[in-house]
């Protein structure tokens, strides 16, 4: 089964993941120094960043058009919805920063031209970052999926509090609401 469009997708229809307990580990980490490349044309080390920091993660964004990574991508859970999820972020995005957010970034391990060419078709006000090589996945022992020969981080958000991880929304279902529980965590959050 195979929705259309990449926006507008039938939650119904979809299996949703279960919490696995991949992230369990994750709350309280310190984020390692990894230096990721971002859609912005810039490279960022999430390590440095002062403040409150939003990054979503993502397995991958869709093409418009263009045939999926496999023909069962939205029965396998959590795979389905990337774009909703971003596109929830960007629409939340004024919101997120009045709400305490310095920062908000995407992630996934796909490419950086892959991601700025999205990016630009989808009018992001933020960087989503590349984590190709698998650097910060594997330090973070981010929870994965391995989907045609390719290893995808499984969708998740992270609350950073000054390179520390301060809260983490695992499993994320359904993706397009990911952005309003992260803001009303924020506001539950705020100055704390």
């Amino acid at each position: 089964m195979s929705q259309n469009s990449l926006t507008d997708v039938d939650w119904s229809k979809i299996p949703a993941p279960s919490d696995d307990g991949g992230a369990a580990h994750l709350a309280s980490m310190t984020i390692p120094s990894v230096t990721l490349r971002a859609t912005n044309d810039t490279s960022v080390t999430l390590s440095e960043l002062k403040g409150r920091t939003v990054v979503f993660a993502y397995p991958r964004t869709g093409e418009p058009g263009k045939i999926g990574l496999v023909d069962d991508w939205d029965m396998i859970p959590g795979a389905r919805g990337c774009t909703p999820q971003t596109c929830s972020f960007r629409d939340l995005f004024a919101e997120l920063k009045v709400a305490g957010a310095a920062h908000v970034f995407g992630l996934s391990t796909q490419s950086n031209e892959y991601q700025t060419e999205m990016a630009n078709r989808l009018h992001l006000p933020f960087p989503v970052l590349s984590d190709e090589a698998l650097k910060m996945t594997r330090a973070l022992n981010l929870p994965t999926m391995s989907v045609a020969g390719q290893t995808l981080i499984k969708r998740l958000a992270l609350i950073i509090d000054d390179a520390r991880i301060r809260h983490v929304l695992y499993p994320v279902f359904p993706p397009d609401r990911n952005a309003g529980d992260v803001l009303e965590w924020l506001k539950e959050n705020s100055g704390k």
